[in-house]
């Protein structure tokens, strides 16, 4: 396989202990150019074997439209936090691995949702279809569309699991990260279905909201790739539970802010349009609390509009006028005001080397400011 070892070099700004900054844009160029060695060589190999090359080139066209690199980003500052040293270069493909799976992730819930755009650009089922819409019908098209974005996307999980067994990992640590893979695996799925079978009849029920954001994207985005560096690095029980302590709040505090980018976001900045959570009915706690607080005129807009699939922006500008009047945005601002104060409570107390808290502190700060 023609697949090289990814680069290392310059993956801090100092070398002199883990006092030394940790350089997360250099870390996140040596994942993007590990990414598309990688894909690169999959193009070759379907070319070579005369299969369709255009699967590893969506996929990688995928990667390259955008993305925060924030799981790779957290898997290697997890290493650092656990004392880790050494080689890194198996550290790095196992970070590289979490990208390919969040692809998969975001390929088909964009499926599921039928969205229609990601970053900007159209969604892998949607370019499919319009790839093939010449001597098929609209349907045909839009079915193969979704059909093949589903290949993609399970390319993209069978490729990042090849990643980790070819890291070049000890058989200590593929017995301590395997556990946690599968862990990490197991709740976005769960969370993923807890979303589907709440959108398009959103309740008042908070709980449930927040279940939602917990495992669709606190666990999986935040602490299962801390968790998983930390592993590879030998850390004990202690340094995981801290580093959840810091995670879910933080992980929590990026979804409530996701949803509100998802009302209230500017379409140019986000890549997506701001009306689609409303248009789907997902059930997000902005949603849930105005529920709560509303009264029976704003309840029945609120109910009347929300999952309507011909909801149009003056009928979400509506909803927004409700969101603000009942607090629901306000009391969500507030929320995620308070996870930010817990995360960095923990990061004031707990174990990590000086790199790392700075790390965290810098990747908390942008995942939860961001407008995109």
């Amino acid at each position: 396989m023609r697949y090289q070892a990814l680069p290392t070099h310059d993956i801090w700004t100092e070398t002199a202990g883990n006092s030394a900054p940790l350089d997360l844009s250099c870390i996140r160029r040596v994942v993007d150019q590990g990414l598309a060695a990688f894909l690169n060589d999959r193009v070759r190999t379907a070319v070579d074997g005369r299969l369709p090359a255009e699967v590893p080139q969506l996929l990688k066209g995928f990667l390259d439209s955008g993305g925060k690199r924030l799981r790779p980003l957290l898997c290697v500052i997890g290493w650092h936090a656990g004392g880790g040293h050494g080689d890194i270069a198996p550290v790095l493909k196992v970070a590289a691995s979490l990208e390919l799976f969040h692809a998969f992730c975001l390929i088909h819930d964009d499926v599921m949702d039928d969205s229609r755009t990601r970053r900007g650009q159209p969604t892998v089922h949607r370019a499919l279809a319009d790839q093939h819409t010449s001597g098929h019908s609209r349907g045909n098209a839009e079915r193969f569309g979704a059909s093949g974005a589903i290949l993609v996307g399970d390319l993209a999980l069978s490729w990042s699991d090849e990643l980790v067994h070819t890291a070049g990992l000890t058989t200590a640590q593929i017995t301590r990260v395997l556990p946690l893979i599968h862990e990490m695996r197991t709740e976005v799925m769960y969370g993923q279905y807890l979303d589907i079978a709440a959108t398009g009849s959103p309740t008042d029920d908070l709980d449930r909201a927040l279940a939602i954001a917990r495992y669709k994207t606190a666990k999986y985005t935040i602490e299962r790739p801390l968790h998983i560096g930390a592993a590879l690095a030998g850390g004990d029980v202690g340094l995981l539970t801290a580093l959840s302590d810091f995670a879910l709040p933080i992980g929590e505090a990026f979804q409530l802010h996701d949803d509100l980018l998802g009302v209230y976001g500017n379409p140019a900045v986000t890549g997506k349009p701001c009306t689609d959570d409303l248009r789907d009915g997902k059930h997000t706690a902005v949603v849930a609390i105005a529920l709560q607080r509303a009264d029976r005129d704003q309840r029945k807009s609120l109910t009347g509009l929300i999952g309507s699939g011909d909801l149009d922006e003056d009928g979400a500008d509506r909803i927004r006028v409700i969101l603000g009047s009942t607090g629901a945005r306000h009391t969500v601002e507030q929320m995620i005001q308070s996870r930010c104060e817990q995360a960095e409570r923990t990061l004031s107390q707990a174990p990590f080397p000086a790199a790392a808290r700075h790390a965290l502190r810098t990747l908390a700060r942008a995942a939860t400011e961001r407008t995109a």
